[in-house]
Parts: structure tokens; sequence; C-alpha cells
């Protein structure tokens, strides 16, 4: 009570220094209810973006706007939509900020990543590149950074950020090193919000602080027979007499950081006859009897991201291990992989941005015909039209953040960025080894090497075509 008397003597005072004379036309059940609803979102007990709605379907935001009475909401469980830091000269509310102008925890995590990134990772790539394996000190500094957990609740030992605090970090990352964004992305886009989402508490308090301070988690859904066409999965999880336990038989392929992992988000069949409603989620731990990792796949691009086969023989998993419901595993899985394709636009992005950072100050100090080759015409249209490309991407990833966060629909935008980044990437790689000429087919430069990583961007979690597909038939539902 004491709490929430000295925020209303706040919010009051707030209004009435601001825009007393606004507040007085309000009619008294509007100013109430407008007091209530601030008081319940700075005690975090309302989500920004259920007071947003409230405003509207009330009329009073026009009434009391938000800039004039000051009021910069951080609330804990929706940080992305407060305000941040508006800079010098300009005043954004948590209502008009461009996508791409960030909070300050959010650019704080931009920062940071950066950072790392360029002082740790950016000096071992090459030889993790060559060695086909992440460095144990790298996946260390990760969990040290924060950079595992950063959604993950901090009564769970994580950083309680937002979702595009996480893709900021994944497109710093992917700037440096795409090997190692892939397993930050897959880690805190896919396994820990599945956890967060859809675990019982006893499993979320089981999971959660070991996936944001040590433990690496694997996304096991593709087998030999089931890519694109994910539920035509043949592992199965047959539940034991009494029901406590089920007994998982199958391989998984194409598992990204298998060898890293300490726990192996499975989906698997506990009911055939029920076709794909049968498919359940498992927390599986690496140290369960039965498990064995297969060898690496030796690929183009990701080198230092293990990718293996997953075999599960006779592998008894309890039945508290089982994420959400018996036979909505499907469900989790198309909500869960909805998200994560902004977290692979992000690294796109990243890869994209970081072809720029290798060539553009190449292609100003490198000299021909006596003026640096950046400054001749033909060169400068090819790298405003990619760099016109790299913004729409980047414009989109966030704006598909943002619509993520704030409970709207995303799905068409999170397809289509997927699809578009997928192809910027690709191009801004390309052109950059072409600017570059000669070096840049070389391993001097990194270029050659993000030309190879991108290429899986329009293959996995949803492969280009699947994109397109999903597009077309949300396009026809708006028209039809």
């Amino acid at each position: 009570k004491v709490i929430i008397y000295r925020c209303c003597c706040q919010v009051r005072n707030q209004i009435g220094s601001a825009a007393s004379s606004r507040q007085d036309e309000l009619p008294l059940r509007n100013r109430n209810h407008f007091l209530l609803l601030v008081v319940l979102v700075r005690l975090g007990k309302l989500d920004a973006r259920h007071f947003i709605v409230a405003m509207i379907s009330r009329a009073t935001m026009r009434q009391v706007p938000l800039r004039r009475c000051g009021l910069l909401f951080q609330p804990r469980c929706s940080r992305a939509l407060a305000s941040s830091a508006p800079l010098e000269g300009h005043h954004y509310d948590m209502l008009s900020r461009p996508v791409t102008i960030f909070s300050d925890d959010e650019q704080m995590v931009r920062d940071m990543a950066k950072r790392w990134a360029q002082e740790e990772l950016k000096p071992l790539v090459r030889d993790m590149d060559n060695e086909g394996a992440i460095r144990p000190e790298i996946v260390n500094g990760l969990f040290q950074c924060g950079l595992m957990g950063m959604e993950i609740p901090e009564e769970h030992g994580g950083a309680g950020l937002s979702f595009t605090s996480a893709c900021l970090a994944v497109e710093e990352i992917s700037r440096v090193d795409p090997s190692v964004s892939i397993m930050v992305d897959i880690h805190n886009t896919l396994t820990n919000n599945a956890v967060r989402f859809w675990g019982s508490p006893e499993l979320q308090k089981k999971w959660l602080p070991r996936l944001a301070s040590d433990t690496v988690s694997s996304f096991c859904l593709s087998e030999a027979g089931s890519g694109s066409d994910a539920f035509a999965m043949k592992a199965t999880a047959t539940p034991s007499s009494g029901g406590s336990y089920y007994t998982l038989n199958g391989t998984k392929l194409w598992i990204s950081s298998a060898k890293e992992a300490g726990v192996f988000l499975v989906f698997a069949n506990a009911d055939v006859s029920k076709g794909y409603k049968g498919i359940t989620a498992f927390m599986v731990d690496a140290n369960t009897p039965g498990i064995t990792v297969g060898s690496p796949e030796k690929k183009l691009g990701l080198k230092a991201s293990s990718t293996c086969p997953l075999i599960l023989e006779d592998v008894r998993v309890d039945a508290a291990d089982v994420l959400g419901e018996v036979g909505v595993g499907y469900k989790y899985c198309i909500n869960i992989l909805n998200e994560g394709r902004i977290g692979i636009a992000a690294q796109q992005l990243g890869i994209a941005k970081g072809t720029f950072d290798i060539a553009l100050p190449y292609i100003y100090e490198r000299k021909q015909f006596g003026k640096a080759i950046g400054e001749f015409q033909g060169l400068q249209h090819q790298v405003a039209q990619v760099a016109t490309e790299i913004y729409a991407v980047e414009t989109m990833v966030y704006n598909a953040c943002r619509l993520k966060e704030a409970g709207l629909p995303f799905v068409k935008e999170a397809s289509m960025v997927k699809l578009f980044s997928s192809q910027v990437a690709e191009r801004a790689a390309s052109k950059s080894i072409e600017w570059l000429g000669g070096i840049g087919f070389t391993q001097d430069l990194m270029a050659e090497k993000f030309y190879r990583d991108c290429k899986v961007g329009s293959i996995y979690e949803g492969t280009s075509n699947i994109q397109l597909q999903t597009i077309a038939k949300l396009i026809q539902a708006e028209y039809k």
C-alpha cells in the first residue's frame, strides 16, 4: 500500500506540473484509470503493451500526451518498449521511437558484445575455423559476459533483458564470427525461450540457472527424412506403463553445438497413432545413458560450429522433463522457430556488416589510376546499393523484434526478414570480395570466410522457399 501510494503521488505530481490543464479536462473515471495503469506498469504488474492498448481504448492518449507528462517508463517486464535516453536535440517516447534507436540496456548489451567480439573473439577466429571447433575459453567468455542468458529472468540467474538485446548481441558477434553467433542465437532464442514459455516451474528451476551460467544447449528437430517437412520425424518417445518416464529412440541430424551441449531440447513422437499431434518436447541431459554425439559434419562454412548427428538409443527421460504438454510439441516448435528466424536474420545482418567492415576501409585506401578505387563512380554506386539493402534488413530485423515484444503478429515479418537478410548477406559478401580484388579471394582477409558462412542463411531454420510459401499464405489470407 505504501508503494502504491508513493507511486500515485509521484504520478499526480508529474501530471500536475506538466499537463494539469489537460488532466482537468479528463473525466474522473478516465483520469483515475490512467493513474492506476501507470502504477501497475511501474510495479511490473502490467506489461507496457497492455498499458498502451488500454490508453488508446479510452482515448486518453490524445488528451494527456506521455511526452508532455514526462512519463518514460522502463518496466522490467517489457524494457524493449521503454524509451532510451534521447539524443541531443531529439525527443523520443516509447510510442514514437524509431526501431533502430535502442534503450539504454539494449545499447549497453550491443556495446559490450561488440567490445568482447573485437578483443576476445577476433584474434581466435581464423584458428577456430581451421580447427573446426570453438575454443572453450570463448564459450566460457559468452557465459561470463551474460550473453547466454539475456532473456532469462534475474531470479533464475539471467539478465532479464529484451528479445531485441539478444538479437543485437547476435548481430555484433556475427560481424566477427558467425560460427560463434549461431551458438548464442540458438541458445537464447530457441532453447532458453522455450523453457521460459512452456517449461513447468520445476523444469525452469532446474534448467534456467544452468542455461544462464554454464550449460550450452542444442535444438534437436531435423532428421534424415524430416527437414522442411519437420513433422515427418521418426524419433519416438515410448511412455512407460506407469507414465513416469519415456524411452527415446531415433537419430537427429544437423544438430548445432552438439559437441558443446550439456542439454538437448529433443522433439520426438510420444503417440505415433496421432501423427504430428503426438510430437512432444523433452529436456534431455547430455549425460543421460544412451546418447551418442556423432562426428561433426565437414561443412562449407560455420566450420567452428559443431554440427553433428545425435543418436538416441533407449534414452530414459523422466516425465518431469517433458517441456510443456505431451503432444503439443509441434505447436511449440512452430512458435519458437518463428522467433528464431529473426535471430537468424540478425546473424545475416551481422555478416553483411562484417563484410563492409573489411572491404570499405580497403577501397578508400587502395589507389589505382591516381586515386582511391572507392572514389570511382561505378564502385560508389555498388556500395550505395548494398548499403541501402543492409539498412533495409536492419530496419526489418528490429521492427520484427518490436512486433514480437509488443505481442503483435510478426510471423510474416519474421519470414520476410529471414528471406531478405540471407539474400543481402550473400550479395554483400560476394560484392565485398569483388571490391577487394585478388586479396579478397585469399585467406589473408576474412571476406572469404563470410562468403562461406552466409550461404547457410538460406537453408537452416526454414529454407528460403519455405519462407516464400509462408509469406504467400499470409498475404493470401489478408486479401482472400
